[in-house]
Parts: structure tokens; C-alpha cells; sequence
């Protein structure tokens, strides 16, 4: 056996001797497994739950709307209607999907303080939903507009496809600026309340100097 050859056969064997079985190998294994099977069925209760969705606005469709001469016809305030309940339903669903890809991301901006960071998304989600609110409140029809008719044409399809686009892109300002700003918010705090261990509790404020004593002077 040559020097090379007994040098890496040295540093090999050291480097296994080094290595230690970890003690909870197996339950993380385990965990890890456990975690694999419970994101497959979500996949799965997803997909169940999207064609089950997808089904019922199919039958509504084809219980409310009429056929005539060959086109599918459907009252104006039907398709507000619906249009209404999936902007709510996008509303109480994806900003709750978001949150929770984002939950380790909240978790290491407010490392320092998890408290104060629950309660500032906690704050966050409601002014979320606010705005959610308003936004559908102020796009609602209560009578067709100018360019519609008493059936749904193309006008109205632009319009209530537009409201769908403008929710998607509220939720899409609102978490971008929160990425932005929870690292801002994050600083600041842990900033704060690293002065406020570094001063003593009832420590004096020193007085600002006397602009005529340091004159006299």
C-alpha cells in the first residue's frame, strides 16, 4: 500500500469514527414519511373538492340557464350573482393558501419576538379581509349596467371578468408589499427591544446642557 494510499484510507476511516447515529433518526424519518402521505391527500381532497365545485357551478348553469336557437341564455343578475360568491369564495380561500406558505417566512422575520409577530399578522389578516370586502361591495350591480342587456352578452362577461382580475391582483399588491415591509416591521422591533434590554428599568434620562453654562464656560 502506497503513502497516498494509506493517507486515504486513514482520512476515511477517521471520517466514519466521527459519525454518530443520531438518536431520533427514525422518528424523522418517520415524521418525514408521515408528512409526504398527508400532502398527497390534500392533493387528492383538493382535486375532489375543485371537481366537486366545478360540478355544482356546471349544474347551476345548466339548471338556470336556457337554451334558444341553439345559444345558452342566462339572466343578467344570475351571472352578478355568481360572480359575487367566487369573489368571496377567492377571498376566504386563497388569502388563508398564501398565509401558509408563508407562515416560516413570518416566523424567522420575527424571530425574536413570535408574539408581537402573531398578533401583527393576526392585525394584517383582518385589514386584508377588509379590503376584500370593500372591494366587492363597491363592484356590485344592483341594476344592469349601461352596455348590458336583460340576458348576459359580452359586455357584462367583461365586466364581472374584470372584477375577478381586480381581487387577483389586490391579493397580489397586498402580499407583495407585506414581503416587503414584514422585514421592515421585523427590524424595527427587534431593534426596539434591544434598547429596551440595554437601558436599566428607571434609569434618568442625562438633561440636555444649558446652552449658558457651557457659554460661562
Amino acid at each position: 500500500m502506497t503513502v497516498l494510499e494509506q493517507r486515504l484510507r486513514d482520512a476515511l476511516v477517521g471520517g466514519a469514527g466521527a459519525v454518530h447515529e443520531s438518536p431520533d433518526l427514525f422518528a424523522r424519518v418517520q415524521l418525514s414519511i408521515d408528512d409526504d402521505r398527508r400532502r398527497r391527500s390534500q392533493h387528492r381532497r383538493a382535486a375532489v373538492l375543485g371537481a366537486c365545485i366545478l360540478g355544482s357551478i356546471a349544474a347551476v348553469v345548466a339548471a338556470i340557464a336556457d337554451v334558444r336557437q341553439g345559444e345558452l341564455r342566462m339572466d343578467w343578475w344570475i351571472l352578478e350573482l355568481m360572480t359575487t360568491g367566487l369573489l368571496i369564495g377567492i377571498a376566504l380561500w386563497l388569502g388563508p393558501f398564501i398565509k401558509r406558505f408563508g407562515k416560516n417566512f413570518a416566523a424567522d422575520v420575527f424571530r425574536a419576538n413570535p408574539g408581537t409577530g402573531k398578533s401583527f399578522i393576526v392585525l394584517t389578516d383582518f385589514a386584508y379581509y377588509l379590503i376584500f370586502l370593500a372591494y366587492i361591495m363597491f363592484t356590485v350591480s344592483f341594476e344592469a349596467g349601461g352596455d348590458w342587456e336583460n340576458t348576459v352578452n359580452a359586455a357584462q362577461l367583461k365586466d364581472e371578468t374584470a372584477r375577478v382580475g381586480g381581487i387577483f391582483l389586490i391579493i397580489g399588491l397586498l402580499h407583495g408589499v407585506n414581503l416587503i415591509a414584514l422585514p421592515v416591521m421585523g427590524r424595527l422591533l427587534t431593534l426596539n427591544r434591544r434598547l429596551d434590554q440595554d437601558t436599566p428599568a428607571g434609569a434618568p434620562l442625562s438633561p440636555p446642557a444649558d446652552p449658558e453654562s457651557r457659554g460661562d464656560a
